[in-house]
């Protein structure tokens, strides 16, 4: 099985793709649009891709690009998101005067880079990228912060865990396939859906009253602008299900009330952070 990724191998997305299908063929891509181009094109089985960070907030690359293709959510990964100091073996952390990472990255380590004055923080366009430029380049004074996983990806050396400045931090990965390709969930406990109000007074209120009124819980809602239709708005919402008969019923009480509503998955949720 072939699983499509943004980012380097060695990412926090290969990563997810291996804790969701272990075994996988992990292929990477440059960007969010190559990686829904080769699941689309059927090059890939599926994709992995990271949805909301839990402090940096939604993805919205994916979430934008996925409305327009005919993909589905056979799975989610709660994955936390543990930052670690790398460099090249015999490398020590006295040699060490830059570091090297995705600026996302850099600014989750302020107390680190703060205990660190000496340190010379540097933006790159990938965490696991970082890891193999400095594997290659063979500085003796240049270190990365990337996964644990691109450190055994790339053969570095780990000087540091855990430089993150908070625990907290645990990123959203969807498991997605094209449409009529991934398995039906026998019993799902998330539904995620994008609608499209009509425009009128209370037509969002309305919309949610249907989960209110089947006491279903919406765990996430988000708006985003149409892209080519001015001031128009899609909504993007997560809700909790205690299975598909409770799922359908509540797409059918929205689609009475929305102009369009679409069903962007149904599954279950793979280590949940509040556990």
């Amino acid at each position: 099985m072939e699983v499509a990724i943004q980012g380097e191998l060695g990412s926090f997305s290969h990563e997810a793709a291996l804790t969701l299908v272990p075994g996988v063929i992990v292929v990477p891509c440059a960007a969010a649009g190559a990686v829904l181009e080769a699941l689309g094109s059927g090059r890939v089985d599926a994709a992995v891709i990271p949805v909301e960070n839990s402090l940096a907030g939604s993805v919205m690359d994916f979430y934008d690009l996925f409305f327009e293709h005919e993909f589905v959510v056979e799975r989610e990964l709660e994955m936390r998101i543990r930052h670690n100091l790398i460099a090249a073996p015999g490398v020590t952390v006295e040699s060490v005067r830059q570091v090297l990472s995705h600026p996302v990255a850099l600014a989750q380590c302020k107390r680190f880079f703060a205990a660190h004055p000496q340190f010379e923080a540097i933006g790159f366009y990938d965490t696991a990228g970082s890891v193999r430029h400095i594997m290659q380049s063979k500085q003796n004074d240049v270190a990365a912060i990337a996964s644990r996983q691109a450190a055994r990806h790339y053969g570095g050396n780990i000087l540091q865990e855990g430089i993150e400045d908070r625990e907290e931090s645990y990123t959203r990965f969807w498991l997605i396939r094209r449409q009529g390709s991934a398995p039906k969930e026998a019993a799902p406990t998330k539904l995620s859906l994008a609608f499209l109000l009509e425009n009128r007074p209370g037509a969002l209120l309305q919309a949610l009253n249907t989960f209110a009124a089947r006491e279903l819980n919406l765990t996430k809602i988000e708006s985003r602008p149409m892209i080519g239709r001015p001031w128009e708005y899609m909504f993007y919402a997560d809700v909790a299900i205690p299975g598909n008969e409770e799922a359908d019923a509540a797409l059918d009480d929205l689609r009475k009330l929305c102009r369009t509503v679409k069903e962007l998955g149904r599954y279950r949720v793979l280590n949940p952070a509040s556990k």
